[in-house]
């Protein structure tokens, strides 16, 4: 496992997520997000403002989106000041 980027603060997950996606995914999704790896969703703009929002000197908002197995995404935001990392499908946004 690469080791991670940045801290993820405290994890959390709507109860959508917790009621529907498989936990090892969840962790496993939560574990790319850490590495820097957004997803197979997220669009090459939103990477790329990823990559920019790093910077601990000026840090952004952070967003990755995965493709669920079973079909459907699951996104997972760290705010930008770190505190909080948040599971959630697109539907409870």
């Amino acid at each position: 496992m690469s080791e991670a980027k940045f801290d993820l603060g405290m994890v959390v997950m709507t109860a959508a997520v917790r009621d529907t996606v498989d936990g090892t995914f969840v962790v496993a999704c939560l574990e790319r997000h850490a590495q820097g790896d957004w997803g197979e969703g997220a669009y090459d703009d939103t990477k790329a403002s990823n990559d920019a929002g790093l910077d601990p000197e000026q840090p952004e908002r952070l967003h990755s989106v995965y493709n669920r197995p079973e079909g459907g995404e699951l996104w997972v935001i760290t705010e930008w000041d770190r505190s909080v990392t948040t599971a959630l499908l697109p539907e409870d946004y």
